[in-house]
């Protein structure tokens, strides 16, 4: 708001910009966690038991549009966004759930930016799950709302190389059966990126987390989900050619779980995650895209004799105006 106010020009710019990509995934019950494991995203998303997982395939259309209006002040160039973005699942409608990024860029030098953002997740279905909070452990649909507060300061360092240090701050609030798994968390970790060559760019990402939930104190659920984070991501655009652009990304979490409740499964316990995509993009005009893609995710809890994996497939287009 100080910013706006001390605009010296009046909203100077509008724009427009939608998505739209139509997925099939072999497992609803962690597609969308596998959709927001991004440097970008939400990584280190909500506790996610094996007993949520493996519950069949479906086609999703995941919908995207934002506004964005920029200004010059005092101190720069400021420019604002608010973006919606959906998840439509044809044969399991419980899943479906929508997200919402408010967003601040202030550019002081072209060097120098600052970039604060808010995210915003509510009431997204996780599945059914065993409440610990019953001695009959019966079973109820778990659902979570998350509120995430992020700011990043991003600097060029080269003429070649941009870095940036991100932390966040952030609270997941779970239905009354599940409240002990409600959980305050911060992130911080740096991010860098280099233009190798004028068709090449490459990014290199890690992130430390902490969360603490009210479990640590309710010893008599068994259910702490507080957990130390790590976070490595690795990603490349390649253009192969004008017009064609080709994607690459690989992401590493391992989630510690601190739980030192006897009898808690997590207790002593981690969680590895791996996942890699492509994704290959064509652009038609200055404002349309099209593109296809390509995601693969393996996650895994010590104590389970098995991992999870998941195989998205999408296609979809983009327009910005």
């Amino acid at each position: 708001m100080l910013i706006a106010m001390s605009a010296s020009e009046a909203w100077a710019e509008v724009g427009f910009d939608a998505q739209g990509i139509l997925f099939y995934t072999d497992d609803v019950g962690v597609f969308s966690a596998t959709r927001r494991l991004s440097r970008d995203g939400d990584p280190t998303q909500p506790a996610i038991d094996s007993r949520l997982t493996d519950k069949g395939s479906d086609v999703v259309f995941e919908p995207g549009a934002g506004v964005r209006t920029a200004f010059e002040n005092r101190w720069g160039r400021t420019e604002l966004s608010l973006r919606g973005q959906g998840f439509i699942f044809a044969e399991n409608p419980r899943f479906n759930h929508g997200t919402m990024n408010v967003q601040a860029l202030q550019t002081f030098t072209p060097e120098t930016r600052l970039r604060l953002r808010y995210y915003y997740a509510p009431n997204m279905f996780l599945g059914e799950n065993v409440v610990r909070q019953e001695e009959s452990e019966p079973l109820a649909d778990e659902v979570v709302t998350s509120h995430i507060w992020s700011a990043r300061v991003e600097q060029r360092l080269t003429k070649e190389i941009d870095g940036r240090i991100l932390v966040r701050y952030g609270i997941r609030r779970y239905n009354e059966s599940f409240s002990e798994r409600d959980t305050n968390f911060w992130t911080i970790g740096p991010h860098v990126e280099w233009k190798a060559t004028d068709r090449i760019r490459l990014g290199l990402s890690y992130h430390y987390e902490r969360g603490l939930a009210e479990g640590r104190t309710q010893p008599q659920f068994k259910d702490d989900v507080s957990y130390i984070n790590h976070y490595v991501s690795v990603d490349m655009d390649v253009e192969l050619m004008e017009r064609l652009t080709l994607g690459a990304a690989f992401h590493y979490e391992r989630n510690i779980w601190t739980s030192d409740i006897v009898g808690d499964e997590r207790r002593g316990a981690h969680e590895d995650i791996y996942q890699g995509e492509v994704v290959l993009t064509r652009r038609l005009t200055d404002a349309w895209n099209v593109f296809v893609g390509f995601q693969r995710s393996n996650r895994k809890q010590s104590f389970e004799p098995e991992g999870v994996k998941n195989t998205n497939v999408g296609i979809g287009a983009s327009a910005s105006f």
